[in-house]
């Protein structure tokens, strides 16, 4: 087996011999956020430091950073066929990267207590190193960022992992990130705002709501799992870390590649390739001044229904950011969002209902989404519950079948105080294999092997999978 594989499941399975204990962690985290200074005000957009608001869209002076922009979208997907928005347009690819390091025989991450302004609550658990291009290259005039070298001058030995990743696509136009996570031998200074965590440790913060913020989500959502053989999964199933009841039974057995599983990889390229010849996307460029049925006020931009999301101004002031004051726009929700996986054991491996979800900013029409993603509308009315697959299974399942049920953050470095909820469900044994046209069962393996071709699994199945842990659950 692959030598990183098994420093990943060590990781993830081992309980014992981490750096510090998880309970230490969520006191650390606690205090972080009780001692930092943040103040986040919504001012109007005159008052918007380099930035400026034209009749074309809002963007920085430099050209750099990000611009809010105006798209005008057709489409032949939903029941929706045009509309226009204001969208973020930011093209340079960030890093989400991780520093790992084995400590007592356990390979640790190195996590930071990063404070976002759109954070619920401000201080959350992010990648050792969160930074655009525009901030590592120091834009803004401010500090480095810290371990930034680390990864710079990574070799080829080094890397564990190095994906291309999407955002989101409803909100970004064509926005990824670099995923990396670099593994060292050699002792690194600790910064005051940093922690050593195991895999283990992290999935089970990630059960808390609003600890783990989106970036580590992300990243941790693609550690390859799935070179795993039936063969292996038998001998790792004697860990006696694990409580082996059905649904880790079915988890391990779907993180291997030759299982049995219900659609083959090539049923399930066949499916996505004929769902992308048979779907329309055209986006142009649109004055923002001028969108159709969006108000652009003097502290927001909004849509006339009062839905979606909004565009707001915002100055900021944080203690230990590389820049401590500054403003910004950012996309405030209008209410709250759900994302939610239902997964089965089909013949006793786990799979998981899929589907394929275009949206506007989308490199590639669609993507791989949850079985359930509701973030942009009110989902809680009979018109949602009546037509939209799966959603009323989803809200009323009972306890003793949902696996995991958390309010995770969204990045909250665009976006201001957004949460969604996120769930896995389990599905009975007389649930339906049939789905509707829009829906697959893949395993976790099969997630995983799309993922590391980039841009096929949207950020949000990406969370829910990052979850996934064979301690945190509730059944």
């Amino acid at each position: 087996m692959n030598r990183n594989l098994c420093l990943f499941l060590k990781s993830l399975v081992n309980q014992g011999n981490t750096f510090v204990s998880t309970d230490y962690a969520l006191e650390w985290i606690k205090e972080q956020n009780e001692r930092v200074e943040v103040s986040v005000d919504q001012i109007p957009f005159s008052k918007l430091k380099n930035w400026k608001l034209s009749h074309n869209n809002l963007s920085h002076e430099s050209g750099k950073f990000f611009s809010i922009d105006g798209i005008d979208v057709s489409t032949n997907y939903g029941n929706v066929s045009h509309w226009q928005q204001p969208i973020i347009n930011q093209p340079e690819i960030g890093y989400l990267g991780f520093i790992t390091k084995e400590i007592n025989g356990v390979l640790h991450f190195l996590m930071q207590a990063k404070i976002e302004p759109g954070n619920i609550n401000y201080v959350q658990l992010s990648p050792t190193l969160q930074a655009t291009k525009s901030n590592y290259s120091r834009v803004h005039k401010g500090n480095a960022p810290a371990y930034l070298d680390y990864f710079k001058n990574a070799t080829k030995d080094q890397v564990m992992l190095d994906q291309l990743q999407s955002e989101q696509g409803a909100r970004f136009i064509k926005k990824r990130n670099r995923n990396i996570i670099i593994k060292v031998e050699e002792d690194i200074e600790i910064l005051e705002n940093f922690l050593w965590l195991t895999l283990a440790q992290i999935k089970e913060l990630i059960g808390h709501n609003n600890v783990v913020n989106m970036d580590t989500r992300t990243v941790i959502s693609g550690i390859p799992l799935g070179d795993l053989t039936s063969e292996s999964v038998e001998v790792i199933s004697i860990f006696e870390d694990v409580k082996w009841n059905s649904f880790n039974k079915g988890l391990l057995k779907s993180y291997a590649l030759d299982v049995n599983s219900y659609n083959s990889l090539n049923d399930i390229i066949l499916f996505i390739t004929g769902r992308k010849c048979e779907l329309e996307l055209e986006i142009s460029k649109v004055p923002l001044m001028s969108l159709n049925n969006w108000i652009v006020g003097d502290t927001a931009i909004y849509h006339e229904e009062h839905k979606y999301f909004e565009i707001i101004a915002a100055d900021i002031k944080i203690g230990n950011r590389e820049v401590i004051n500054w403003s910004q726009p950012m996309v405030k929700p209008v209410q709250e969002g759900l994302c939610a996986f239902i997964c089965k054991n089909i013949n006793g491996v786990l799979h998981f209902i899929v589907q394929t979800k275009m949206e506007c900013g989308n490199f590639d029409l669609i993507e791989f989404a949850p079985t359930v993603q509701c973030l942009t509308d009110n989902y809680k009315n009979n018109t949602s519950l009546k037509t939209l697959p799966f959603l009323k299974q989803v809200l009323n399942a009972p306890k003793e079948k949902v696996i995991f049920d958390t309010l995770q953050s969204e990045e909250g470095g665009r976006f201001y105080k957004e949460q969604n909820r996120n769930l896995l469900i389990m599905a009975d044994e007389d649930f339906p294999l049939e789905l509707p046209k829009n829906y697959i069962w893949m395993t976790f393996s099969q997630l995983q092997t799309f993922m590391k071709h980039n841009n096929y699994i949207n950020i949000q199945a990406r969370n829910l999978l990052s979850a996934l842990s064979f301690h945190n659950i509730n059944s």
